[in-house]
């Protein structure tokens, strides 16, 4: 994938995303997303031209996309499915876990992830023979040993004391996603029938979703947040601006409008604190603070 090729993914993600496109010489194509914040598979359909090589489908939040709809898709035009996992470490599709579907799947070791380094790193997953003898050389400069090059490459080793702490921490991760389950369950049942609040997150069919971050919707959200912060409640939003809309992404020709799903939900999401060490009376606080905003108003 070059220089003259396109690749379908979401306007509602990281920028980091659009920009794996960007860094390869092809052209990030956008895709409207559902309720859900996940790629809509008919847009992508849509989207499909004969420059299409691939479909970055993101599991935002941590809430897998609709695979079988999106590898229904690539089967059909014969494209790449990449998986742009970085939130959804441990997360399910119908019993098959996230970064497993595609020819690869890309893992984000962030601080703020749930499976986190001491600093940046990530992993990439594949199942393909061919794919993974390449990456082990284009991580180390494109070294076919010590002294031969076979291409140009990155370095981009994920160093021995990064690894050695992943793997400690990996040992939790299941622990890790259940109690933070338990804590979206307990928001929903907490923020249920508040007036305001517009939707929150909830398991589909088939999903297990590992909540990476808990996004509901409301209604005045920004005065919301102020009123939370105040309290001293942090709160975010995941993500503000959509790419499309960003300078960056200026020459690919997007305007206000093109995505209005995508473009509503960025004005009504915040996102709640959501970590393994929250407790929940911590999550009461939360929910009450917001409950007596709106009373409020």
């Amino acid at each position: 994938i070059g220089e003259g090729d396109e690749v379908i993914t979401a306007p509602n993600s990281f920028l980091a995303t659009a920009g794996s496109v960007i860094s390869a010489g092809a052209t990030p194509v956008f895709a409207d997303v559902r309720d859900d914040y996940n790629i809509d598979p008919s847009k992508i359909e849509e989207a499909v031209t004969e420059k299409t090589k691939a479909i970055i489908p993101v599991h935002l939040t941590g809430r897998p996309a609709d695979m079988k709809a999106v590898l229904d898709i690539a089967k059909q035009h014969g494209l790449y499915v990449i998986e742009d996992a970085a939130q959804s470490v441990g997360a399910s599709y119908n019993g098959k876990k996230a970064g497993s579907f595609g020819i690869a799947g890309c893992f984000s070791f962030h601080p703020l992830k749930t499976l986190n380094a001491y600093g940046d790193g990530g992993a990439i997953t594949t199942s393909d023979a061919a794919l993974y003898e390449r990456l082990m050389k284009i991580r180390n400069h494109g070294l076919k040993n010590r002294d031969e090059c076979e291409f140009w490459g990155y370095n981009s080793r994920l160093d021995n004391l990064q690894a050695a702490i992943l793997n400690v921490k990996l040992k939790h991760l299941d622990k890790w996603n259940r109690r933070k389950r338990e804590m979206a369950a307990l928001y929903r049942e907490r923020l249920q029938g508040i007036s305001g609040i517009i939707s929150v997150p909830s398991d589909a069919p088939g999903e297990e979703a590992v909540y990476h971050t808990f996004i509901i919707r409301c209604e005045n959200r920004d005065e919301l947040q102020r009123h939370l912060l105040k309290q001293g409640i942090e709160t975010k939003v995941h993500y503000p601006i959509p790419i499309h809309l960003q300078k960056a992404a200026a020459a690919l020709g997007y305007k206000e409008g093109d995505f209005p799903n995508a473009e509503r939900l960025a004005k009504t999401i915040l996102s709640l604190p959501i970590y393994p060490e929250l407790s929940n009376d911590e999550i009461e606080t939360v929910c009450n603070e917001i409950r007596a905003f709106y009373t409020s108003r």
